[in-house]
């Protein structure tokens, strides 16, 4: 960790002031913290293509079951889950944890993944959004620009919301959240009143329709959705009281996204009819909640439904922004990365330097594939087949296997501090949690092929996962190297700001002797 020098200083003692080296306490609350938490999980983005789209690809009529069952695993994963969050207050969040309990080499490693996972979650939107911009402007308003030139812009608006105070942004992201799912209630409450000839069938709740070898593979799909809710810990050092308000958050968080999601995808049943839905999806794709909103709520509400569509991506874009970058903020504070990203802007107390790299990465990840794009406004493999289901499904990946990591690091924590007895059962939860969350890692390394729309063959089924396991070996690297030549600052990773704390408390009675 660079730090300012002074004639007083000593090797290994920072003297850097100390409100640059932490975020900004207060900032949100339960509202707060909850909208910009739950925007990441764009709910629109995932009725109107997730859910189409594991519908066709992997013929499962039961999607509504599988998100009951996945909210269920979460919620076992957020009970360890949230129990550190009351001893680790760290905006490093998933790699603080797992250094806490798996030691710092591990954390070091966890830390790199989730740089890697949560960058690409977020510039991988950025093709679905720039081609959705494209469409739209080219419906309504007779204009055809290349997908890449509203992502660009997008790119440039989340960097500079990036540099405001985080309850700016939650201001922001709660105003688009809160319009977008009054939308997509006001299309489950119209597929009810209006069913298809089967009527409010309960048919997709049939644990019958999970049979067949594509379960695991459909779990993974659906798994993506929920992707956000585990980011409570990372604004932690922003709340007042977060050892109350980030479990209040994270459990509020999984137990209502698994219950919308549930609802929503067992409308879309309801509105074509059990028997249908495999069929219409595989026909309309993306356009099948538009068709269905269209002869039920008009033209008018699907007009809007489409202009929703794209600022709820924009919410999960800048939702992800901000979790990247206060994970390299809390990385550049412990010397996992320069020591420039770890401090705050001083007007916002934002980590700005944080925001400009996840800027930068995405300005030239878009660049790379417009570049790529021989047709950049008519066809959709460029932006979204690959741009978009590429990354996603790498981020994807990465948060499950960090969920995995951490759900091990939780037991050894509490089996460390002697806390067995007290906290046994949830131990057992994060067993159990941990196990599940490892057989669909497994399997989505297995049927990666199938996620990305890619043949058996295809090199890309080992490369796209290959990038996370690189990752994952690349940080273990760093840690080693660095217990080897920096133990001092090994011995912080997973402390945040309280190894700043111990710094300063040991600078002071070093110039004090």
């Amino acid at each position: 960790m660079a730090t300012e020098s002074s004639s007083k200083s000593r090797p290994g003692i920072s003297t850097f002031k100390g409100q640059d080296r932490a975020l900004r306490a207060g900032r949100l609350g339960t509202g707060g913290l909850l909208l910009s938490v739950l925007a990441a999980t764009a709910p629109l983005m995932v009725v109107a293509g997730v859910m189409p789209t594991t519908f066709a690809v992997m013929g499962i009529v039961g999607q509504p079951l599988l998100f009951v069952i996945l909210g269920v695993v979460l919620v076992l994963f957020s009970v360890g889950y949230a129990e550190m969050s009351r001893h680790v207050h760290n905006a490093g969040a998933f790699y603080a944890y797992i250094s806490r309990g798996l030691g710092g080499t591990a954390g070091a490693s966890a830390a790199l993944v989730a740089l890697v996972a949560y960058n690409a979650l977020q510039v991988g939107i950025y093709g679905i959004f720039g081609f959705e911009v494209s469409s739209l402007l080219a419906t309504y308003a007779d204009l055809s620009v290349a997908w890449w030139i509203p992502a660009l812009v997008a790119a440039l608006v989340v960097g500079a919301l990036g540099w405001l105070k985080i309850d700016v942004n939650a201001r922001v992201l709660g105003v688009l959240l809160i319009i977008e799912v009054a939308l997509v209630v006001t299309f489950d409450i119209a597929a009810v009143a209006d069913p298809a000839a089967q009527g409010l069938s309960l048919h997709a709740f049939n644990p019958d329709t999970l049979s067949g070898a594509g379960v695991a593979t459909a779990l993974c799909f659906c798994i993506a959705a929920f992707t956000g809710f585990e980011q409570a810990p990372v604004y932690a050092e922003e709340t007042s009281r977060p050892h109350i308000l980030v479990p209040r958050v994270m459990f509020l968080a999984v137990s209502g996204v698994a219950v919308f999601f549930a609802l929503s995808s067992w409308a879309l049943t309801v509105a074509t009819g059990p028997s249908a839905i495999v069929a219409e999806s595989q026909k309309q794709s993306a356009g099948l909640l538009f068709g269905l909103t269209e002869s039920r709520l008009g033209g008018t509400f699907t007009d809007v439904l489409h202009f929703l569509f794209v600022t709820g991506m924009f919410a999960a874009l800048l939702s992800f922004h901000n979790v990247v970058a206060r994970y390299a903020f809390a990385m550049g504070r412990e010397g996992l990365l320069p020591a420039a990203f770890g401090r705050t802007n001083s007007a916002s107390g934002a980590p700005g330097t944080g925001s400009l790299l996840q800027t930068a990465v995405s300005v030239v990840v878009v660049a790379v594939f417009a570049i790529a794009d021989d047709k950049p406004t008519g066809d959709p493999t460029v932006p979204v087949l690959h741009l978009f289901t590429w990354f996603g499904n790498i981020g994807s990946l990465g948060v499950i296997v960090l969920m995995a990591a951490a759900s091990a690091s939780v037991i050894v924590f509490f089996v460390r501090r002697g806390a067995v007895g007290a906290q046994a059962w949830r131990l057992v939860t994060s067993a159990l949690a941990g196990i599940a969350l490892l057989v669909i890692a497994v399997y989505t390394v297995k049927d990666f092929d199938v996620l990305v729309g890619a043949g058996p063959g295809s090199s890309l089924s080992w490369v796209l996962p290959g990038i996370i396991g690189l990752a994952v070996l690349v940080g273990l690297a760093q840690g080693l190297l660095l217990r080897a030549r920096r133990p001092e600052a090994h011995g912080r990773i997973g402390l945040g700001n309280e190894a700043f704390q111990l710094e300063k408390a040991a600078g002071e009675t070093s110039s004090s002797s």
